[in-house]
């Protein structure tokens, strides 16, 4: 597994919330284009409004979005009218487990599944579904709700019944009182995408105080956002941020 963090394209977005991640995906870009020099096939499952689907198909790669709100859609396609990108984008109605009626098999070299694995029934069925859509030595980039920073928020608010519940049940979730239907860690998230078949390169804690404090606009703004990047792999910081990012290899026939 790769512990230093990999090189970000100037062309990405620059928010501390979002900087790791896209870090990870432009070096995965960048590594593509060394080997092809081709555009690549990006798969955006429960891509939403095109928060990063839309900055993808600025730089040039062919983006397919599979989102089940038609407003989130509606959101899309003028964001991806106004950025000059419709003829990159291609947005489609359906929900992550209605993925293989979608989407071929092999279709994408670079699969997205953020803040979709919580939400789902069966994240086991999802995760092979994304792992058959990945082509052959392509990627796939999975973010989750991290369990571990979740009891620690609700104990350092005091809600110490609340902090018990989720560190207790199994899923990481509060019966009753959550929105979400599981949350991860590490070990659990690594487990559940080598079951699928893929091989996890990298993992990233996404972050860390990013989602505990105002972000400015100024100089700070850039400061809380190079110590994201410098604290995403080391552990035990990695472990406490607000979700976990992960990066795994479809491995070649």
């Amino acid at each position: 597994m790769v512990d230093n963090m990999p090189r970000e394209s100037t062309k990405a977005p620059r928010h501390p919330r979002i900087a790791v991640v896209w870090s990870v995906l432009s070096a995965e870009i960048e590594r593509f284009a060394a080997g092809t020099g081709a555009t690549m096939r990006i798969l955006d499952v429960g891509g939403g409004s095109g928060g990063f689907a839309v900055p993808l198909a600025e730089l040039g790669h062919d983006v397919t979005v599979v989102e089940p709100s038609a407003n989130a859609l509606a959101s899309l396609r003028q964001r991806a009218a106004d950025a000059g990108v419709t003829d990159r984008l291609t947005a489609v109605q359906a929900d992550a487990d209605e993925l293989p009626d979608v989407a071929e098999p092999a279709s994408a070299d670079l699969v997205l599944c953020h803040n979709v694995l919580e939400m789902v029934d069966y994240p086991d069925t999802a995760l092979d579904a994304l792992a058959k859509t990945c082509a052959p030595g392509g990627a796939v980039s999975v973010l989750v709700a991290n369990r571990i920073a979740a009891v620690l928020g609700k104990a350092l608010s005091g809600q110490f019944a609340t902090a018990l519940d989720l560190l207790a049940d199994v899923d990481g979730v509060a019966e009753g009182r959550d929105t979400l239907k599981r949350r991860f860690e590490t070990a659990t998230l690594t487990a559940l995408v080598g079951g699928s078949g893929l091989v996890t390169e990298q993992v990233h804690g996404v972050g860390v105080v990013g989602d505990l404090v105002q972000v400015p606009e100024n100089a700070a703004g850039e400061a809380l956002r190079e110590f994201e990047l410098a604290t995403a792999a080391r552990v035990p910081f990695r472990d406490m941020a607000t979700r976990i990012h992960l990066l795994a290899r479809k491995p070649m026939r």
